[in-house]
């Protein structure tokens, strides 16, 4: 499943370091430069329907692979389930923020989650909704997280697809 765990005296690591690293030598991204946010300052463009990539079966994979390391990459959870929304018709666009997300990977592939032995465990639940998320359509979105003790697990996002 491509899940790592390590037990220690103070808690239990689980990451997909492995799993992550394999993603970035398929993409040819081994080597690059790593940065530091999961993603890019301006996404507005990502909503623009132009330039459509001819073969989108390479997006679609990368994406699911990028869908599946959100288990333990809480982190890059939102812009995944973004660029999720446009696996039936990719552009050019897309590309830049997969890069980036990428490159932020690279930074962080030994990430995961860590939970404590000393906290007591408790559920909190949070919601979210955007009553107009997409700038093309203005349909919703509706986001939700759940806190187990300290640690944070973002919901999936669900939309009234924004294509």
């Amino acid at each position: 499943m491509g899940l790592e765990v390590v037990r220690s005296k103070k808690g239990i690591h689980l990451c997909q370091r492995k799993y992550a690293l394999d993603i970035l030598e398929e993409t040819g991204m081994l080597g690059s430069k790593p940065c530091f946010t999961p993603l890019m300052s301006n996404t507005k463009f990502l909503f623009e329907t132009v330039d459509k990539i001819q073969n989108p079966n390479p997006y679609r994979r990368l994406i699911s692979k990028l869908l599946y390391l959100t288990n333990t990459r809480l982190y890059i959870t939102f812009v995944v389930q973004l660029l999720s929304q446009f696996v039936q018709e990719p552009s050019v666009r897309h590309q830049p923020v997969v890069q980036h997300i990428l490159h932020y990977i690279k930074a962080n592939h030994a990430h995961g989650l860590f939970f404590n032995n000393k906290y007591e465990v408790h559920i909190k639940t949070v919601s979210y909704s955007d009553w107009t998320f997409c700038p093309n359509t203005r349909y919703s979105t509706t986001d939700y997280c759940i806190f187990l003790a300290t640690l944070l697990f973002p919901g999936k996002q669900h939309n009234n697809y924004c294509l």
